[in-house]
Order: structure tokens, then sequence, then C-alpha cells
């Protein structure tokens, strides 16, 4: 699409938007300040830092590993470009040798556009994932702590009245800060206007199921032991993020909408038919599978998913470029499920794609399986990152910005959330993202 029609078919959306109210899927009546370019937003956070060199200028072994010329594009269903024909260790098979066969028969960047260059705001995972999040990065914020600036999440319930069940963050895992994220500890907006948060990994791992998977009822006097071991596993995993869980404002019927769907994915996991990407070897390929049946059973207006594979870069390169190969299937499978399983959100949908942040221009000393060294994420080339958009009123196969020429920040991936889904002028009008950030479509 071309700018000029982008700019006509937006405008006409705004002005249908401004001049009649329409019925938010909480089922109010709420009267549009801004125009709903999409009725659906998914945001996959591609986290744990990912280096542009081996990513989106799809060098691979190029300027990573001494003496090893061998470029080429690992990321086939998102990116346009011939694979590595040597030295391949990222797919299946001993030693990875068998690159995993492209889903998506159109790549995302035909299907949408490409800020190719974009500056990340912190060299540092968590105050990445707050950027995402958040919109900004507040020096202030510490580890394990609720982001200080409301969340995405909170703007949309508060001021676009969706309802606890339309907001979802998928974690994989339970670790650290990740589900701390769906909601602030702004006094403005908290776990009111959160969103429902589910870490899949946990929750239909071993020790869950053992507990939970066939919804047993113990005894009080007889089985005491497997009710305090449960007890422990809960308190051990949830309890000091459980503050908000009953607080997020999922009405009755909510509550038992998830209580079904819980049911179903403990079947599903048992009966081995789970969506998951026809390769799922990794947490976050699990994670996508089980992201893509709760957006089947809820239809989320905003789902957000974090993956984290590639993070093994710190200490093994060919784990992290094997895991980048995989979150690149995952996100395939993805787009390719809500296009083709989802029908009330194909057609509809908007995916977005950005890292948190990036890696280091130069090498540490730590060696892999294949000699090849590590990266960590401390310099200017961490603050390296793309984001890629698909999806309605999105120009297909356009690339902004470049090496050299940066367009945009990560910050501005909150922003074009708002701006699709119709609270951008509240987000702003609320003054708590970072100076410069505005949405990616007003960057076209």
């Amino acid at each position: 699409m071309k700018r000029r029609d982008f700019i006509k078919k937006a405008g006409a959306t705004a002005a249908a938007t401004v001049a009649l109210p329409y019925i938010l899927p909480s089922g109010r009546l709420f009267a549009a300040s801004g125009r709903q370019m999409s009725e659906h937003v998914v945001m996959v956070m591609f986290a744990g830092g990912v280096r542009q060199q081996e990513s989106i200028l799809q060098r691979y072994l190029d300027d990573s590993q001494e003496n090893e010329p061998y470029p080429g594009n690992i990321m086939y269903n998102m990116f346009d470009g011939a694979p590595p024909e040597e030295k391949i260790v990222f797919g299946t098979g001993q030693g990875g040798i068998n690159p995993i066969p492209q889903l998506l028969g159109t790549t995302l960047q035909q299907q949408g556009t490409i800020f190719s260059e974009v500056s990340a705001l912190s060299a540092g995972h968590f105050g990445g994932l707050n950027s995402l999040i958040q919109g900004s990065t507040v020096t202030t914020q510490g580890l394990k702590q609720r982001p200080l600036n409301p969340t995405i999440f909170e703007y949309l319930r508060r001021h676009g009245g969706y309802s606890a069940s339309d907001m979802w963050f998928i974690g994989n895992g339970i670790s650290n800060s990740v589900p701390l994220l769906n909601y602030s500890g702004h006094p403005d907006y908290g776990a009111g206007y959160g969103a429902n948060f589910f870490a899949p990994t946990v929750t239909f791992a071993e020790t869950c199921e053992n507990y939970l998977g066939d919804a047993k009822v113990y005894h009080p006097e007889n089985e005491l032991s497997p009710m305090y071991q449960l007890k422990y596993f809960l308190d051990n995993s949830f309890d000091q993020y459980a503050d908000g869980l009953l607080s997020l404002g999922n009405t009755e019927e909510e509550k038992q909408s998830i209580k079904e769907f819980m049911k179903e994915m403990y079947t599903k996991t048992n009966n081995g038919t789970v969506a998951l990407p026809p390769l799922t070897d990794n947490g976050d390929t699990a994670t996508v599978g089980y992201a893509c049946e709760t957006m089947k059973w809820f239809k989320p207006a905003l789902t957000v998913v974090n993956l984290n594979g590639v993070d093994t870069c710190h200490s093994n390169f060919s784990g992290y470029v094997s895991n980048m190969h995989r979150a690149d299937h995952a996100v395939g499978h993805l787009w390719n499920y809500i296009q083709n399983e989802i029908p009330e959100m194909a057609g509809n949908t908007t995916l977005i794609v950005t890292p948190e942040c990036g890696r280091n221009l130069m090498p540490n000393n730590i060696l892999d399986e294949n000699d090849w060294r590590s990266y960590d994420h401390s310099d200017m080339n961490s603050l390296r990152v793309f984001t890629q958009l698909a999806g309605p009123s999105i120009p297909s196969n356009l690339i902004v910005g470049g090496e050299g020429n940066p367009v945009g920040k990560v910050t501005d991936s909150m922003m074009t959330i708002a701006d699709l889904l119709g609270v951008k002028t509240e987000v702003q009008a609320a003054g708590l993202v970072a100076p410069g950030t505005q949405s990616l479509l007003d960057q076209l």
C-alpha cells in the first residue's frame, strides 16, 4: 500500500470513529476519542537480546566469528533473504544441520512494514521490557518491581473501556519480573486495569500437572501431605505476585470462562492437541502454542507474548542462533494460526514484533561447542533493534530506515498499540511516556 492510500484509509477510519460511537468488547457503549484501526493487536516481545547483525541484517556468522565469512537469513518467515548455505547449526537433527521449513508462503516483510533500525532505550532486559510495556524506562525502576508508570493494558482498560479478559500477557516463565508486567504501581491506574497473566510453561509443567491436572479434591484429614505440597508449590511460584490476582476486575462470567479455558488446556495438554508450532522443542515455541489457544478462546483486543530463548547468547552463540530460528518459526506459526484458525481475528489483527534490546558489537571470551564466541549486552550496539508490523492498514513491503539511519524507538511500539486501538490521545495526555515517543504509524 502506498503512503498516500494508507493516509486516505486511515483518515476515513478516523472520521468514522469520531462520528460514531462503537460497542467495545466489554459490551458498553463508548465514544472513541481517536481512530481505531485494528480490532485486535498482538505484540511479540522478541526478547532476550537480539543482535541486528544476525537478525534483520542477515549476516549469520559474518562479523561475529573470526574466519567465518558465512552470511544468510535464519528468520525467513519474517524477512526476505536466502538462508545460509554452510556452517548450519540452527536447525534440527544431529548438530542442527536441518533448517526448519518455512511456514509462511509470503514473508511478514512482504505483508507489512519493517522499521529496520530502531533505537532501544535500555541495554538490559528489564528496562527493555518496561520500555515495550509502559512506553518509558524509569531510572529508579528496580528488578522484581512492578512498572512505575502505567502499562498499555491499563491505558486500554481505563480509557478504552476494555474488560480484563480482553487483555492477556503470555509470559514464558515466572522468574524475575515477567509476571509483574501485567500492571503498574501507578496510583491512577494499577491492578484494577491490569491484564490477565498466563505462564503456560509453568502452569503445564510436570510439577503443576501432578497437583492440578486432574482437578483433584483433597481430603483435609487423609491427604494433608499433597495439600501442603500444593500450597508450597503455589506459594513458591506465585505468592509474591498474588496481590493483584483478585483485583484485575474479571467479572464472574470471565472467571468462569477462564476456569473452563484452563480445564480445556489441561485436557489438550494431556492429549497432545495444543495448537503448538510444527516444531516445538523449546520454551518459546511452547509459549506461542498456548498463546494461540488463548487467542482462539478469548479473542482478546490485546495479546502480548514474551519470548527470551535467545538469551543463551551470553555463553552459547550456537544456541542463540538456534533459538532465534525457532522464534521466527513460532512467529510464523502464530500469524498463520490467526489467519486460518481464528476467523474472528483473521484480517482484523495487527502484529507487532520487536526485541527489547540488542547485543554487543564485540564478543566476550566464552566459546561454545563450535568454538564460536558469545555476546553480552552493554554497549551502543545493544541499543540497535528492529520493529516489524503486519495487518490491516499497514503498508505492505515497506522498509523504513536502515543502518546509520535509525527511525523510531522501542517505546513507539506501545504508542502504536494505543493508536491502533484508539487511545493514543489519552496516553499522550497522561504525559508518562519517554520523550519523543510516537506511534510508528505517524512516522511512515
